[in-house]
């Protein structure tokens, strides 16, 4: 197996993968603690199902670099999600299951009225589940994930205190001057740029995983904001890495093998906790 894996690292697509999708998954990670807290998990599934939609409405533009139309359309749901979900009449969860629905409704349907190939169930399945798009990875492609991960990464570390104050107490930060508002704005944003990033490598249906599987096993661990945020940051990277090993020796479905390894990674969490005594969300 260690001859298999030295054979495999020789070729640059394996290690582009492995470096793309660590940064996406402790992305994901550090932004999963605040979701997880905030009760406001899904937002990244509603968000994947609205890039999906975005995907499709770009398929049709024949554009090279489809992100164009992706990350801004998805942003704008997050900031549209976070506004209706203050909505008195319309909560955050009918507000992100009415979004999510009609977005991965009209993307399906664009699929089928504008076909980009004659396999549109393969590509549906495709977008929807991940695929091997993750190992034909071009420098470009790597590259775009490295500068967009460093701003995601420097963001969360300069307003550190303030996305810490919003999560906990957002009534309170408010009564000490803190612009609750912009900072939950700044983590829909966030969010909508690692959901964007994470579709090629576990698919639109997936991308929750990443956000709320390694949050909610740290939380069985530990008990303090920082020492949960650290430990989800090490379990994500550590099963974005298996998962891509895993799936490269064994054949498999790359974002499929990275939730499964997550899975796996909870149920150890969760069995640990019970004997270490973390926080419980």
């Amino acid at each position: 197996m260690i001859d298999k894996l030295v054979f495999y690292f020789q070729f640059p697509f394996v290690r582009y993968a492995l470096i793309v999708g660590v940064l996406i998954a402790m992305c994901a990670s550090m932004l999963g603690v605040t979701l997880v807290l905030k009760r406001f998990s899904y937002i990244g599934d509603g968000l994947s199902h609205v890039a999906f939609g975005a995907m499709a409405i770009a398929g049709l533009t024949n554009l090279t670099n489809n992100m164009i139309i992706i990350m801004p359309i998805t942003a704008l749901s997050a900031v549209l999600l976070l506004r209706t979900g203050q909505n008195t009449k319309i909560k955050g969860d009918a507000a992100i299951a009415m979004i999510s629905v009609g977005a991965l409704a009209i993307g399906y349907l664009i699929m089928n009225l504008f076909p980009s190939s004659s396999n549109i169930t393969g590509d549906v399945c495709t977008t929807l589940f991940g695929s091997s798009s993750l190992l034909t990875l071009s420098v470009a492609d790597v590259w775009t994930c490295v500068i967009l991960s460093v701003i995601v990464t420097a963001l969360f570390v300069v307003f550190y205190n303030k996305i810490f104050a919003v999560t906990f107490d957002e009534n309170f930060a408010r009564a000490t001057g803190t612009k609750a508002d912009r900072y939950n704005l700044l983590i829909a944003v966030i969010i909508a740029v690692i959901v964007v990033l994470a579709m090629k490598m576990v698919g639109t249906l997936l991308i929750s995983a990443l956000v709320i599987f390694p949050a909610v096993s740290a939380m069985r661990l530990f008990n303090s904001y920082r020492s949960v945020t650290i430990c989800a940051v090490v379990i994500s990277v550590v099963c974005a890495f298996a998962g891509i090993i895993i799936s490269i020796l064994a054949g498999t479905p790359v974002g499929s093998t990275i939730v499964a390894v997550d899975v796996v990674a909870f149920i150890f969490c969760y069995i640990a906790g019970m004997f270490v005594g973390g926080a419980r969300a």
